[in-house]
């Protein structure tokens, strides 16, 4: 009887050691599933976000290729003389515009406002009463979808800067 008392207790441990082996290895799993799970769902995340930026800019070539017809409407509405001719250019123009803004492009407003290196590219600096203003654009700058696609060029002025 002791015997089999032994055996019991020596089973019982067994059991026991295998138990206290498999919880481990449950709690092993656990983690690692929890791990698996949130690189999973940071990646769905990050898919989403790497689509909806395609989408974001999958025009963005042909948008700025079509900013040199915006330059050359600028242009042009700078030299027409006849007035009947102006306004029919501007209306293409502001008709052009509101296309590019459908598609999410605005214009940077740069004349007045202070330098922002991030908005802006300086062409030149002159004298002036204020530090780093715009004081005149000389081509226009585009955002698309709150990124920049072109900086603005400007002139900006310079307390004791060079004279015009």
């Amino acid at each position: 009887m002791n015997k089999k008392v032994e055996e019991k207790s020596t089973q019982e441990q067994e059991l026991k050691k295998r138990l206290e082996e498999q919880e481990k290895q449950l709690v092993e799993y656990l983690d690692t599933l929890r791990r698996l799970q949130a690189e999973f769902e940071n990646y769905m995340k990050r898919t989403e976000k790497e689509k909806q930026e395609f989408v974001n800019f999958s025009n963005h070539k042909l948008i700025t290729k079509l900013l040199t017809v915006a330059d050359s409407f600028q242009k042009a509405i700078e030299v027409i003389k006849d007035e009947e001719t102006l306004k029919g250019v501007k209306m293409i123009e502001d008709q052009f515009h509101k296309t590019l803004k459908e598609e999410g492009l605005e214009i940077i407003q740069s004349h007045g406002q202070k330098f922002d290196p991030y908005k802006h590219e300086v062409i030149d600096m002159i004298n002036g009463e204020e530090e780093d203003v715009v004081v005149h654009e000389i081509q226009r700058g585009y955002i698309l979808k709150n990124k920049v696609l072109r900086p603005s060029k400007v002139r900006i002025s310079k307390v004791g800067g060079k004279n015009e």
